[in-house]
C-alpha cells in the first residue's frame, strides 16, 4: 500500500520560531555576559593569531581563487586578506578552531560556541564597510558581542539536552544552525526570512563526527566549523532573496530531520534562550587540548612537580589511574598508534603523558618531532581510564557542570602517590577570578606572536576596556589587526 502523507504546508515549528524570535527580540541587559562575551572575542582572535604559525592552517586560508580581493570585503585578522563574507568567515572559523584552544560548552553535546565568531565578525565588517561606502554609519562592537551572545546561547541551549554524536553527527551542526540565525538578524532579514533561513540550516546535510574518531581522525576537525559558520552565512544571504524555507523541517514524517537523522527523537529544551551560556561558558586557558581532558592536564601538571621533588621522574611510573566521567571516555580514551595532530589532541593517554614527562602542553607538543619521543607512547600504554558515576553525575548538574579528573599513580618501587583531584578547570565559571588575568595574558602572548610592540598595544587598549570596545566601530576595530 502506499503512504499518504500530509500535503499542507504547516506553520512554522516551534523550534524554528523560538530561536527567530529570540534573535530578533530578546534585549541583552547581562553586563556578566557582555564582558564575558568581550574575554571570548579576544581569547578566540588570540586562538586564531596563533593557528597563523602552522602551515596546515595558512595553506587553507585566503581568496578561492588567488587574488582575488574584494572591494568593501571582510578583513582576515592576522592577514592582509580581504575577501566576500563567506570566505572571510570560513578563514576566521578555521583560525580559530584549528588549536582547539578556543571555548567550549559542555552538555549532553559539546561544542565551541565562539566558532561563531567567524561568520559574525566576518559579516559585521562587510557590512560596515558597505555602509561607510555608502555614506551610512558602520556597526559597532556591541553588535558583534551581542550575536556573539546569542549564537552562544542557540548553540549551547539545543546542546543541553540533545546529544549529535550520539547519532554520529558533528556538533557544527549547532555552529550553522546558530550562525545563520544571527547573522540573518545582521543583514536585516524579515522574521519570515529567517525563519526560512534556519530551516535551510537543518535542511543541510549534516557532517559526520567520523573524521574525530579512529580510525578516520584526521584534520578536517580543525576547519569544520569555519565550514559551518561561512555556511550560516551563505544560507542567511540565499534567504535574502527570498527563497523559501520548509517549515516542518525537523518533524515532516519520514523526510524531516528528527526521523532521518535523530532516529525519530524530538529536541529536549531544558530552559528558554537568554544569557546564560555565555555567562557559563568554558574558557580554555593553559592547555590547547580536547576540554574534557583539562583537569587531567592540570593534575598531571601538579603530579610532574610532585615527583620532580621527589627526585623522581616519570620512568619511575609503573602505571597511572585516571579515574573520570563517561563523555571523557567516550571521546578521548584512546589506545593504539595515533596518525596525527588531530589524533593526539584528542587522546586523555596523550595529553596526559606529555606533562608528566615534560612539564607542559602546548600545541606544538601534538606535532610530529615531539610524538616520536618514544617515552610518550611507553607512558600511554600505562595510563588506564574508569568511569565514576559520580563524576559523569556532576558533570550534567546543571548547578555543578564539573569536568572532573583524578589521577593516582603508581610507582615501580610499589610506593603510590596520593591520589590528585581536580574538578573544575582554570576556565571554568567557578574559577573565573583566577582565569581572567591568565586568559588576558594569553591574549598578550598571542599577540606578539604577529605584530610589533605598538600595534600590540593598540588593540591591546581597544579590547581590554569594555565600553572602549563597544564603542568602536567594527571595521575600525578589525583594521587594528591587519599586518
Amino acid at each position: 500500500m502506499s503512504q499518504h502523507l500530509p500535503t499542507a504546508r504547516p506553520a512554522p515549528e516551534k523550534v524554528l520560531t523560538d530561536i527567530v524570535d529570540y534573535v530578533l527580540d530578546f534585549k541583552i541587559e547581562s553586563e556578566l555576559a557582555l564582558d564575558t562575551a568581550r574575554n571570548c572575542l579576544i581569547d578566540t582572535l588570540g586562538c586564531g593569531l596563533e593557528a597563523l604559525e602552522y602551515p596546515a592552517c595558512t595553506k587553507l586560508l585566503g581568496p578561492i581563487v588567488p587574488g582575488t580581493v574584494v572591494p568593501n570585503g571582510a578583513k582576515v585578522p592576522g592577514t592582509q586578506f580581504q575577501l566576500d563574507p563567506i570566505q572571510a568567515a570560513f578563514n576566521i572559523g578555521a583560525m580559530i578552531r584549528w588549536l582547539d584552544f578556543n571555548d567550549t560548552w559542555l552538555a549532553a553535546e559539546w561544542g565551541h560556541p565562539s566558532d561563531n565568531l567567524g561568520g559574525i565578525l566576518a559579516t559585521a565588517d562587510w557590512l560596515s564597510r558597505s555602509r561607510l561606502a555608502n555614506g551610512e554609519a558602520p556597526l559597532l562592537m556591541r553588535a558583534v558581542l551581542e550575536a556573539m551572545i546569542k549564537a552562544h546561547e542557540i548553540q549551547g541551549c539545543i546542546a543541553l539536552e540533545n546529544s549529535f554524536n550520539k547519532v554520529g553527527l558533528d556538533h557544527v551542526v549547532l555552529v550553522k544552525v546558530a550562525s545563520t540565525a544571527v547573522v540573518g538578524q545582521m543583514i536585516g532579514l524579515s522574521r519570515e526570512e529567517m525563519i526560512n533561513a534556519v530551516s535551510l540550516a537543518w535542511v543541510d546535510g549534516q557532517s559526520l563526527r567520523t573524521y574525530r574518531h579512529a580510525p578516520n581522525t584526521g584534520s578536517r576537525k580543525s576547519w569544520a566549523a569555519g565550514d559551518a559558520t561561512a555556511r550560516g552565512v551563505r544560507l542567511a544571504l540565499i534567504a535574502k532573496t527570498g527563497e523559501m524555507g520548509y517549515p516542518s523541517v525537523l518533524s515532516a514524517p519520514v523526510w524531516g530531520f528528527y526521523d532521518v537523522l535523530f532516529k525519530g527523537q524530538p529536541f529536549k529544551f531544558q530552559r528558554p534562550y537568554g544569557t546564560y551560556v555565555m555567562e557559563n561558558v568554558l574558557f580554555k586557558i593553559s592547555f590547547p587540548a580536547e576540554f574534557h581532558s583539562q583537569t587531567a592536564v592540570e593534575a598531571a601538571m601538579t603530579l610532574h612537580d610532585l615527583l620532580k621533588k621527589q627526585g623522581k621522574s616519570a620512568n619511575d611510573i609503573a602505571r597511572i589511574t585516571i579515574r573520570t566521567h563517561e563523555a571523557c571516555i567516550r571521546i578521548i580514551d584512546k589506545k593504539g598508534p595515533l596518525a596525527n595532530p588531530a589524533d593526539r589532541d584528542h587522546c586523555i593517554q596523550y595529553m596526559v603523558a606529555v606533562p608528566l614527562l615534560f612539564g607542559r602542553l602546548t600545541a606544538a607538543d601534538y606535532e610530529d618531532d615531539i610524538a616520536s619521543d618514544a617515552r610518550i607512547d611507553a607512558l600511554r600504554e600505562k595510563i588506564t581510564c574508569v568511569e565514576d558515576p559520580n563524576f559523569t553525575r556532576d558533570y550534567h548538574d546543571p548547578g555543578k557542570r564539573s569536568i572532573a579528573n583524578a589521577l593516582t599513580i603508581e610507582l615501580k618501587d610499589g610506593s603510590r602517590l596520593d591520589e590528585v583531584v581536580v574538578e573544575y578547570p582554570i576556565g571554568h565559571k567557578r574559577r573565573r577570578a583566577d582565569g581572567i588575568p591568565l586568559l588576558e595574558e594569553k591574549f598578550r602572548i598571542n599577540l606578539a606572536r604577529r605584530f610589533p610592540a605598538k600595534q600590540q598595544a593598540q588593540i591591546a587598549q581597544a579590547s581590554l576596556d569594555q565600553k572602549t570596545l563597544e564603542a568602536m566601530p567594527v571595521n575600525r576595530y578589525v583594521d587594528l589587526y591587519v599586518i
